[in-house]
């Protein structure tokens, strides 16, 4: 017997403390890709974009390094709301193609509607995920080139390097998130299908424990307010039985709900290519975002003409389907609002970010409110994203 949770009955249990940061979220847009007929690129930026009223509206953009190539966790904003780091896994080179990139650019947020890139460092090639502990003292950064999480300390919104992570071979980090207690982390490793636990002292961050298996080619990462559950997307679903042999053709992603105190793991299926997962500041509903085979050329294998949003209640490890709307095309990350009821979410396609209310039962695309980008959003995340 499945069980009927009411959307309506969930929204209204939310309340968002008092005590939020003026709420921006920062969207990370990479001119760099290109779709069949385009010939032109446009400029990289990181816009800012005000919350605090309905709709939605940019108030800010800076030229940045950005990439949408890599899981759209490439954007950390401090709990502050004071300053946020943003990764570039790909450069474009003298030749005109793409390379790998160590890029990590610390926007200045202290006028939101003038964003500064106050700082540039690196990190190790295909720098993708990236997170700042919730005290603004230390930021990790997930390079899938060398297998590796770079750490910095922070210091009056200025990065130091404070050392590397090594992971083990091909283990192919995507992801990085701080535990909120600020003791520990998480990496994801997608070739390995797993999650790698690190111990965090002071600066000191070292591998810690068992890694977790969740799923195949997991790719981003969050956690419940209090820190006691991880969740994670795979794109490939479910992992193959030990001995079988791997399946062919696209398999049905899923979402993974790790409870970090026991160990206990439960898998959602979701739809095929789950992007990106967020949750609502108060870890009640989670959004997922299913690519949905969008991204691809009209009549190729797989090609769906949009993708999906997917919106869960949560209670620990369990996941109940709530509500889903069609969203556009090659669509990446996404955010909340700090009251929960609005989402933001980038569809890299048409270069847009859709803005999605909810509303009693349903997700309701409100057209009206879209905002439009010279280049594609990749990469999304506000004070309290995670």
């Amino acid at each position: 017997m499945k069980t009927r949770i009411s959307l309506a009955a969930a929204i209204i249990a939310m309340a968002a403390p008092a005590s939020l940061p003026a709420q921006i979220a920062v969207s990370a847009n990479d001119g760099k890709q290109l779709r069949p007929g385009e010939a032109a690129r446009t400029a990289d930026s990181v816009s800012v974009i005000d919350m605090r009223r309905y709709p939605p509206r940019v108030i800010g953009t800076v030229a940045a390094p950005a990439s949408m190539i890599g899981p759209p966790d490439s954007v950390a904003v401090a709990r502050t709301g004071g300053f946020a780091l943003v990764s570039a896994a790909q450069q474009l080179n003298a030749a005109g193609t793409l390379d790998p990139s160590g890029t990590v650019s610390v926007i200045d947020l202290g006028k939101p509607d003038a964003p500064v890139v106050a700082q540039t460092v690196q990190a190790g090639p295909g720098a993708s995920g990236v997170a700042i502990n919730r005290a603004g003292t230390l930021a990790l950064v997930a390079s899938t080139g060398d297998d590796s999480v770079s750490v910095f300390t922070i210091k009056d919104r200025r990065l130091t390097p404070a050392g590397k992570v090594h992971l083990p071979a091909k283990a192919r980090p995507t992801d990085v998130a701080f535990l909120p207690d600020g003791r520990g982390a998480i990496v994801v490793a997608q070739t390995a299908g797993q999650l790698i636990r690190l111990a965090v002292a002071g600066d000191t961050v070292t591998m810690a424990g068992a890694p977790i298996a969740t799923g195949m080619q997991p790719y981003g990462l969050t956690f419940s307010p209090d820190g006691r559950y991880a969740y994670n997307t795979n794109l490939q679903g479910r992992l193959s039985p030990a001995g079988a042999p791997p399946g062919r053709g696209p398999h049905v992603g899923t979402v993974t709900a790790v409870d970090l105190a026991t160990g206990a793991v439960a898998l959602v299926e979701v739809g095929f290519t789950p992007e990106h997962l967020t949750l609502s500041p108060d870890g009640r509903l989670l959004a997922v975002v299913v690519h949905n085979g969008s991204g691809g050329a009209p009549g190729s294998p797989g090609y769906w003409p949009h993708g999906a949003l997917k919106l869960y209640a949560v209670k620990g490890t369990t996941l109940t389907a709530l509500a889903e709307a069609a969203s556009g095309a090659w669509c990446q990350g996404a955010t909340f609002s700090a009251d929960g009821r609005t989402i933001l979410l980038q569809c890299a396609a048409a270069k847009e970010i859709e803005v999605f209310r909810i509303t009693g039962k349903a997700l309701v695309r409100d057209e009206a409110a879209t905002l439009k980008f010279e280049a594609r959003p990749g990469a999304i995340a506000t004070a309290m994203t995670r």
